[in-house]
């Protein structure tokens, strides 16, 4: 999924010491796009939080009636330094890459898609959903591998089933399930939980870990305390269990979490990068490949960084126009803390 917005602020990425416990992130609405603009709720990033692991992202939607809003349709489009990760409810998605990869997203199964130096990708809700309702999710990647070459990975995992809950774990390991999918990143977590009203489960965590905790749907309570839907609860590291409490309804909750990256980045627009020279670049190189600004190709058809040119990929024909990259704001892209 792409960033939209006409204007997206630069995000200085960076860990935040003495937070509170348990930290309630509020939810901020951004129009995704299509003709009536699906309206998706961003929780990550953040000013006062930018990232909980490496998870720098977090845009949660639905249920949406896609006859009404038109559903996800966000054409080809850039990424560098990241992954991204598609989570679904309800629906599906039509996945497309340049680096050759095609898939279908369905409820339960997880596309991930490793950005690394480079990759171009559309999304598409498919003409047979009605009613399309998940998570896009990106985590950064960190500089030993944020220029790989692009990679993806579709999975189903098995639900771990007990009294009254189901877990799936996409990502990582929880609760005695493993996800094999290589993130290519510090260890990191992510799952789905769902409770039955009244039921209730509690999960071993790593305590090295912080976490954030998405409140899909439902009456539910963590360690007691109500959750607020559509909020995201951090947890910072040090938490070894909790417990959720299903109320009088059914409930759903996303699970992310990771060893904190330890690296300041700087996302802007569909770029992870360290500076701002590198986020210049990579909107020079992206609006050079679509033909959406005159520059000549790199010498020798190679980036400074060893990419290859074009760095986002060879596309078919036949496809929606790609999303040209919003003008850069008017300051510096520098890090900070």
């Amino acid at each position: 999924m792409s960033n939209l917005e006409t204007a997206p602020e630069e995000i200085i990425c960076a860990e935040m010491a003495g937070t509170k416990e348990v930290e309630l992130l509020v939810p901020r609405e951004v129009p995704l796009g299509g003709p009536r603009a699906m309206p998706v709720r961003r929780t990550l990033p953040q000013k006062q939080r930018s990232l909980i692991g490496a998870w720098c992202f977090l845009d949660h939607y639905g249920p949406d009636l896609v006859p009404e809003s038109g559903g996800m349709r966000v054409p080809r489009h850039p990424h560098t330094g990241l992954a991204t990760v598609s989570w679904l409810f309800t629906g599906k998605i039509a996945h497309r890459d340049s680096a050759g990869y095609e898939a279908i997203v369905r409820p339960g199964e997880v596309n991930l898609m490793i950005a690394g130096r480079g990759i171009s990708h559309q999304e598409f809700s498919t003409p047979d959903t009605g009613i399309l309702h998940g998570a896009q999710l990106w985590y950064a990647l960190p500089d030993a591998t944020r220029n790989m070459p692009p990679t993806f990975e579709h999975y189903a995992p098995e639900p771990v089933s007990g009294d009254g809950t189901e877990l799936r774990v996409f990502i990582g390991s929880l609760a005695g399930s493993t996800s094999p999918v290589a993130t290519h990143t510090p260890p990191l977590l992510g799952a789905e939980a769902v409770l039955k009203a009244g039921s209730r489960i509690e999960l071993n965590l790593d305590p090295s870990f912080e976490h954030g905790i998405l409140v899909d749907t439902g009456e539910i309570s963590l360690d007691a305390t109500p959750m607020s839907v559509d909020h995201l609860h951090y947890l910072a590291p040090g938490r070894s269990s909790i417990v959720l409490q299903a109320g009088k309804t059914p409930a759903r909750v996303l699970i992310i979490g990771g060893e904190p990256l330890g690296e300041h980045i700087v996302m802007w627009w569909n770029f992870v990068g360290r500076t701002h020279d590198e986020v210049v670049s990579y909107r020079v190189a992206w609006q050079a490949e679509i033909g959406a600004e005159p520059v000549e190709p790199p010498a020798g058809n190679t980036y400074p960084d060893g990419a290859p040119y074009p760095r986002f990929g060879p596309y078919p024909e036949g496809y929606p126009d790609p999303l040209a990259a919003p003008e850069l704001p008017n300051v510096q892209l520098r890090p900070r803390g």
